[in-house]
């Protein structure tokens, strides 16, 4: 599995991780979904992205590691706006903690921004780095604008990840964010992948199958190396089966060529004009 530096963390990150957002909470879909999370650390994808919001998916996570050498993952939460308080942060995060059975996370995020002052969450996540609880820390659903108020928030720490919604339709995000994140050592991670799908039929669609073709791969593993391509970015797609997990995993040792890159580019143009950060 391909990894890069995440960020100003220093820290060798898989390039492509899993996501938890709606993984199955009950019964066998419960244990599909483990022993899915369980391949994917086997292929390489060690980043497991989960957040309060999302249900009981930690609880699900905490099975998935509990046998595991817990230096060998990198383990990102995230706090809800209604609890990033200073001290609303500090409780989220042990919470969080005990809830993925584990006493430190590799990065901790702000999930989107509420009415609470940034100065707090940030001066929050400057303590938790400082006493161990985690080791590192960043945003999520943050634009340029936000992230340049952020930055002036922190006094000692770094920002070292803003996690966006980042796929072959949406693609604003390379105009001025992408290039802000890269200038600022901010590893751009991105959440829903796959996005609308192009239907069977559809020229978009027959351009990923002669893709696909051609690299040996299939269309969704051509979807992934493209939004690997920029140096600096990340992706979590979330998958609860082996096949998919598998199928996720292979994408990391795809290279496009820079024909092939421009193809794909024309048939999923980045917008030519400014617009707002997209958000789910």
């Amino acid at each position: 599995m391909k990894t890069r530096k995440f960020g100003g963390s220093g820290i060798a990150v898989p390039v492509i991780g899993q996501g938890s957002w709606q993984l199955p909470e009950r019964g066998k879909e419960r244990e599909r979904a483990i022993k899915a999370l369980h391949r994917g650390i086997e292929l390489g994808m060690v980043h497991i992205d989960t957040a309060e919001m999302y249900g009981d998916a930690e609880l699900v996570i905490a099975d998935a590691i509990k046998e595991l050498p817990r230096e060998s993952l990198f383990i990102v939460s995230k706090v809800l706006p209604s609890n990033a308080s200073y001290p609303g942060t500090i409780t989220a995060l042990e919470r969080s903690l005990k809830r993925l059975g584990t006493d430190y996370l590799d990065c901790y995020l702000l999930h989107w921004r509420g009415h609470i002052p940034l100065t707090d969450t940030l001066a929050a996540f400057e303590k938790l780095e400082k006493d161990g609880k985690i080791r590192s820390f960043g945003v999520s659903n943050f634009d340029v604008d936000d992230l340049e108020e952020a930055l002036d928030c922190l006094t000692e720490g770094k920002i070292v990840c803003n996690q966006v919604l980042y796929n072959p339709a949406v693609r604003g995000i390379e105009r001025k964010l992408l290039p802000f994140c890269r200038e600022h050592e901010i590893a751009l991670v991105g959440y829903t992948p796959y996005g609308s799908f192009p239907r069977k039929g559809d020229k978009k669609h027959s351009v990923l199958k002669d893709l696909a073709k051609k690299y040996d791969a299939t269309e969704r593993q051509i979807v992934l190396a493209f939004l690997i391509r920029e140096e600096g970015t990340f992706t979590i797609p979330k998958a609860s089966d082996l096949a998919h997990i598998e199928e996720n995993a292979g994408a990391s040792a795809i290279e496009l060529s820079p024909a092939d890159l421009a193809l794909l580019d024309q048939h999923f143009p980045a917008p030519d004009r400014d617009t707002p950060l997209a958000m789910l």
